[in-house]
């Protein structure tokens, strides 16, 4: 079936859930896991509070600490369930697209993530990642949604 699940977090609540539910697929297949997680370059004119708020060297540190915390949650999450994983961060303008190629880059064959994340309002005006992820991928799309 499945041996190579990309599974990509913002570290939100329903991405965190997303991120078990693909772990427990994972090992009832006995497949590994890839985590990714995508930050935003830095914009000067944006409404992204972390930006306003922050000089672009200060972003990118914090951007990169909080990828390095929400993946190592997940893990450790993987580990504890005895499923092999890798995790990778990447700056792209296009997170769906950072997505879609990850998962070719890394033979991905499903692709396991959350309805919705961080993006709040952003999403609605935009278009949500996971429906430019669903409307790209060439290979599976397992959405995990809100109960």
């Amino acid at each position: 079936m499945y041996k190579n699940i990309l599974i990509p977090t913002d570290g939100s609540e329903l991405a965190g859930k997303a991120v078990e539910h693909g772990i427990g697929l994972a090992k009832a297949v006995s497949a590994k896991v890839v985590f990714l997680t995508v930050y935003e370059p830095y914009r000067i004119v944006t409404l992204d509070p972390l930006m306003v708020e922050y000089t672009p060297e200060d972003y990118k540190k914090l951007a990169e600490k909080t990828a390095a915390k929400i993946l190592s949650d997940a893990s450790q999450k993987a580990q504890a369930a005895g499923v092999p994983c890798e995790a990778l961060v990447l700056e792209r303008d296009r997170i769906h697209e950072a997505i879609v190629d990850t998962a070719t880059t890394r033979k991905c064959d499903l692709i396991t993530m959350a309805s919705h994340g961080h993006r709040g309002v952003a999403a609605l005006l935009l278009g949500s990642v996971t429906l430019k992820v669903l409307t790209h991928a060439k290979i599976p799309v397992l959405v995990h949604r809100q109960n």
